[in-house]
């Protein structure tokens, strides 16, 4: 069993005593955050609750479709009601990060000092103390896989999948994984992946709203990302990609449409180190990833204010975006992969 009886129970026990739920992904949401919040959702409604879904900042429109019917609330939309909701509601299910700071600066404060009993479910490293109870596991492939793996054993065993469930769960795990292409090394993944399809997830569906619903904008600025803004560092196997913020509001940027940028670095023969890098209003942010065994969440904890999976990650700097690339050069160039 992945989790301990005890732990599981003591779900059990705060779901039945409260009436009224408040789910919480984090800041940036992606298709893990609204998969693992909706399937949850989903679940709770079957069990009569009042639910309350909070997404603390807009989400990329592809993923409209999974959350469609669903009334959430926008953090960053409705700052004094979120922050109300959180410190009157009766339990919050945290879900997909492990720190309170990935809510983000406006929500963080609130959330690590309500007094409301918190529960968080997640696969990133080091999770915060702060929660009551916690379900961790940082081998799942996806937070969708250890919600669906928490109501199984809640459930003892017995089938309590809706096509709604279904279909939230399997987008977070195919997203998280890049569509099975890493960190679903496991059986055990498409065992779930299995129970999901049989319950009526549409694998077709999903692949084409995720993977398909292009705007000419966005293929555009991936063009531009490849042909005018992809740095290649070959005697040290790496890679990255910058982007201005002048370079965002050329190309209509919309929030998803550097989703998977990354991870055209790691395509290349003989990289192995990949990094996107993107000016925004009040930071730089830098996406990281890997293949085979450095470690990318040591790299930006250790040196860009983050961290996150050894294999993708994540990190800021309130330097400026030349000072970024001449710093993140500089640490290439001493790296040993």
């Amino acid at each position: 069993m992945l989790f301990p009886d005890t732990d599981v129970l003591e779900f059990e026990s705060r779901i039945k005593q409260s009436k009224n739920i408040t789910l919480l992904t984090h800041y940036n949401p992606d298709g893990d955050a609204i998969g693992s919040s909706v399937g949850m959702y989903h679940y709770l409604k079957c069990r009569n609750k009042e639910v309350n879904l909070i997404i603390p900042n807009e989400f990329p429109h592809f993923l409209d479709f999974v959350i469609d019917g669903v009334p959430f609330i926008l953090g960053n939309k409705e700052l004094d009601r979120v922050k109300n909701i959180l410190t009157s509601t009766e339990l919050i299910i945290c879900l997909d990060f492990n720190t309170a700071s990935r809510v983000g600066d406006a929500l963080a404060e609130t959330l690590r000092n309500t007094k409301v009993e918190k529960i968080l479910v997640d696969h990133h490293l080091f999770p915060d103390n702060c929660y009551d109870v916690v379900f961790s596991h940082v081998p799942a492939s996806s937070t969708s896989e250890l919600v669906y793996e928490l109501l199984y054993h809640l459930e003892e065993y017995k089938p309590f999948l809706n096509k709604p469930m279904a279909q939230a769960l399997y987008t977070g795990i195919c997203t998280d994984t890049g569509s099975f292409s890493f960190g679903c090394n496991h059986k055990r993944t498409y065992d779930i992946v299995g129970d999901l399809v049989e319950a009526g997830a549409d694998v077709e569906l999903v692949h084409q709203e995720v993977f398909n619903t292009n705007s000419e904008d966005r293929l555009r600025l991936l063009g531009f990302c490849l042909c005018e803004r992809l740095t290649i560092i070959k005697d040290k196997r790496a890679a990255f990609i910058y982007l201005s913020k002048e370079d965002l509001k050329r190309f209509n940027y919309q929030i998803g449409d550097t989703e998977g940028v990354v991870n055209y670095c790691l395509t290349m023969k003989d990289i192995e180190f990949g990094v996107l890098i993107t000016e925004r209003i009040d930071r730089v942010r830098l996406s990281f990833r890997s293949k085979y065994d450095f470690d990318v969440n040591i790299f930006a904890r250790e040196n860009w204010n983050g961290g996150g999976h050894r294999k993708a990650s994540g990190g800021h700097s309130f330097d400026s975006l030349e000072k970024v690339i001449e710093t993140l050069t500089n640490q290439i160039q001493n790296l040993k992969l």
